[in-house]
């Protein structure tokens, strides 16, 4: 196992996790975005970035390779970004959907997982500013999506995170700076 700290970023869609990621890419740390592993595949496979498409891929992999499928080109990712530059101490993966993902990397490297929770009000209204192609365009789809996630397990990965994050009713501001006195805390230790 490495000295490397992987910072997992889990929460339901919309919670703000992609948010923490971008604060947190700032201060010069590395990031995996585990949806663009899904998306990339998706246009390799010649598939439209929607929603359906997206999901119906991520449960296909998890089908055939099991439920940690997606942890496995990341940590190939990780191990790439290392190569180079062995400098690298931490590396935030954004998007972590079970335990089965922390456990695969977590034979690589120590792990450390933040949730970011918002309520389903606050997530829609993320998921519908932020004009991303796959995002679910009525309340219905989201909900539909909401669903997927938590048959994939992301609710138990929440439950066993190591800290957690409210994202009611607070500003972008004090969202960055409490992930970032978490993370900071981990990485001092």
């Amino acid at each position: 196992m490495s000295n490397l700290l992987i910072i997992c970023l889990t929460g339901m869609p919309g919670a703000g996790k992609s948010t923490v990621a971008a604060c947190l890419q700032k201060k010069g740390m590395a990031l995996i975005v585990m949806g663009d592993v899904i998306r990339s595949l998706a246009l390799k496979s010649n598939l439209k970035l929607s929603d359906r498409n997206l999901g119906k891929l991520m449960l296909d992999l998890r089908k055939e390779k099991g439920k940690g499928a997606i942890a496995y080109p990341v940590l190939d990712q990780i191990k790439k970004m290392l190569k180079p530059n062995g400098k690298i101490k931490s590396i935030i993966v954004d998007g972590i959907r079970n335990i089965e993902e922390v456990e695969i990397l977590k034979s690589f490297a120590t792990v450390k997982v933040l949730a970011i929770h918002g309520s389903a009000s606050t997530r829609f209204e993320h998921i519908k500013n932020r004009s991303r192609e796959d995002a679910p365009v009525n309340l219905v789809r989201f909900k539909e999506r909401d669903s997927r996630e938590l048959k994939v397990g992301i609710s138990k990965v929440i439950a066993l995170a190591d800290e957690a994050i409210s994202n009611n009713e607070i500003s972008l501001e004090e969202l960055c700076k409490r992930s970032r006195k978490i993370v900071e805390a981990w990485i001092e230790v």
